[in-house]
C-alpha cells in the first residue's frame, strides 16, 4: 500500500504561480512513475504530468510550457511547479502512483485561479 498527501493548492490570480508536493509512504520501494491529474465537476479527470524514476517526463499539451513536474527519490516526493496560472487550470488535483494491482491517488488539492 501507499499513502498519498498532497499539498500546497490555493487560490491565486491569473499569471500567478503556485507549487504543489505529494509526500508518499507505505510500500515506496514499489513506486515507479509519479504523477499529477486534474478533474473539474463534471469532467473526466485528466492528466496533467508524469515522471518516471529516472526523471523521464511527459506533459499535457495544455501545460506544456508553463508546469514543470519533478521529484525527489529520496523523499518520495513529487512536485509540480505552476507557473503563468490562466482560469482555465482551475480544479482539484490529484497525486498518482500506479501500482501493480491498483492506482493510489491523493485526497485532492484544489487551485482556483481567478481572471
Amino acid at each position: 500500500q501507499v499513502q498519498l498527501v498532497e499539498s500546497g493548492g490555493g487560490l491565486v490570480q491569473a499569471g500567478g504561480s503556485l507549487r504543489l508536493s505529494c509526500a508518499a509512504s507505505g510500500s515506496t520501494f514499489s513506486i515507479n512513475a509519479m504523477g499529477w491529474y486534474r478533474q473539474v465537476p463534471g469532467k473526466q479527470r485528466e492528466s496533467v504530468a508524469i515522471i518516471s524514476r529516472s526523471g523521464r517526463t511527459t506533459y499535457a499539451d495544455s501545460v506544456k510550457g508553463r508546469f514543470t513536474i519533478s521529484r525527489d527519490n529520496a523523499k518520495n516526493t513529487v512536485y509540480l511547479q505552476m507557473n503563468s496560472l490562466k482560469p482555465e487550470d482551475t480544479a482539484v488535483y490529484y497525486c498518482n502512483v500506479p501500482g501493480r494491482y491498483q492506482d493510489y491517488w491523493g485526497q485532492g488539492t484544489q487551485v482556483t485561479v481567478s481572471s
